[in-house]
């Protein structure tokens, strides 16, 4: 028996509620609505951890800015605070070096962040997953057995074929799904609305392409005043969050 597992359980006690954002491929913004999330929620007075667990190309650290803050070692590893957020990631360990993981070493190190990493007492932890329905996502699902998932596309059929498959593991695996998000639209297509109704899984809504989104990258000030801000404030007083 994996002896870590008891240890996840331990750490992750004191969370009310985990939400594990991801999408079927990579591509769709599930990093943005990750993090965009984290910081609404943060905003709004909540406790928030984010854990980005896209190790081949994580990216919320460059979304909101992360800069000259490190987590520190206390029996554990304690997340430093960003912006009012515990933010824990790949990078603190990788230095933005290119990461060739393989079978085995992927697992061992999901195993290892959500054991060794202290949260505390919070009401959300966010995770970024990684991206696809490989091992990464299957060791999440095992190892964090309270997750909620909160899906993400884009108004992409090859998009939407892939998710079709993650919401239909998750279904198998009866793991709740709080909805999904279409996210980049740009027409006003009910293609991924009525693909997702097919499922019998809830459409929440969509978030429209910002062209100014990426000068607000690295801001969260300046995050919090774009359209996708309130698109997502919006989507997530469906979910009630």
């Amino acid at each position: 028996m994996e002896p870590r597992t008891s240890v996840i359980e331990n750490r992750l006690k004191n969370i009310n509620r985990i939400i594990a954002v991801a999408s079927g491929k990579g591509g769709v913004g599930k990093s943005m609505v990750a993090s965009t999330l984290a910081l609404h929620l943060s905003q709004h007075g909540y406790r928030v951890g984010l854990l980005d667990l896209d190790l081949y190309g994580p990216s919320s650290h460059i979304i909101l800015g992360v800069k000259n803050t490190f987590p520190k070692e206390e029996k554990g590893i304690i997340p430093p605070t960003v912006h009012g957020i515990s933010f824990m990631s790949i990078v603190y360990f990788t230095e933005e070096k290119p990461s060739p993981f393989r079978g085995i070493d992927i697992s061992n190190i999901i195993l290892e962040l959500l054991a060794i990493t202290q949260w505390g007492r919070l009401d959300f932890l966010i995770i970024d997953m990684p991206p696809g329905i490989g091992d990464e996502t299957l060791d999440v699902i095992r190892y964090i057995k309270r997750s909620e998932f909160l899906v993400v596309t884009t108004p992409s059929k090859v998009a939407m074929g892939a998710v079709s498959k993650l919401l239909t593991m998750l279904i198998e695996l009866k793991k709740p799904v709080l909805g999904i998000i279409e996210n980049m639209t740009i027409t006003k297509s009910s293609f991924i609305e009525h693909e997702v109704q097919r499922l019998q899984v809830r459409y929440l809504g969509k978030i429209h392409f910002d062209h100014t989104l990426e000068e607000s990258i690295g801001n969260p000030d300046a995050l919090s005043q774009t359209h996708v801000m309130k698109d997502l404030s919006k989507i997530l007083q469906k979910i009630k969050l």
